[in-house]
């Protein structure tokens, strides 16, 4: 009887130790993208990466990156993935390190408003990205496109 009541403590235990770990780890991402959780906003989504918010917890970072995994955060935005809030960092013309989410964003939006019947190649939106500041290669840009699930220029072509 004792054996099982000490599995069961030690359950209670894991689980309230999962519970923390899951909090500290949300918290320190609240904390870390400030700008995006107080409106909204993916442009003001930071580069974030495991490292960042494993030193921040003071966690190994294969332990943030299970607790980051198959878990949903609810905001007044909407319900996401929480490995969403990680991503890769570029350099604008400035030398201003900013998130590939906020590339994205303004790259889906230039798609979103072209001229359908004259949709924009991959050239010309690299092109758009860098006259915004942004030091982004072709092949990023196409990266980025499929990551976001839109078609090359001449699948996206409309009559």
């Amino acid at each position: 009887m004792k054996q099982k009541i000490d599995s069961a403590k030690w359950f209670i235990d894991a689980i309230l130790q999962r519970q923390l770990t899951l909090l500290k780890c949300m918290e320190a991402i609240m904390n870390y993208q400030y700008e995006y959780f107080r409106d909204g906003d993916e442009t003001k989504l930071k580069p974030m990466i495991l490292k960042d918010i494993a030193e921040v917890v003071g966690m190994d970072i294969s332990t943030v990156s299970r607790v980051a995994n198959s878990k949903y955060v609810q905001t007044p935005f909407g319900t996401f993935l929480l490995k969403t809030f990680f991503s890769e960092s570029l350099s604008t013309d400035s030398g201003e390190e900013v998130s590939s989410r906020e590339v994205k964003k303004i790259l889906s939006d230039a798609i979103a408003s072209e001229d359908k019947r004259h949709p924009l190649p991959d050239d010309q939106l690299t092109k758009i990205l860098q006259e915004k500041g942004y030091n982004i290669a072709r092949r990023t840009v196409a990266k980025y496109r499929e990551q976001l699930n839109l078609p090359v220029a001449r699948l996206r072509k409309e009559l």
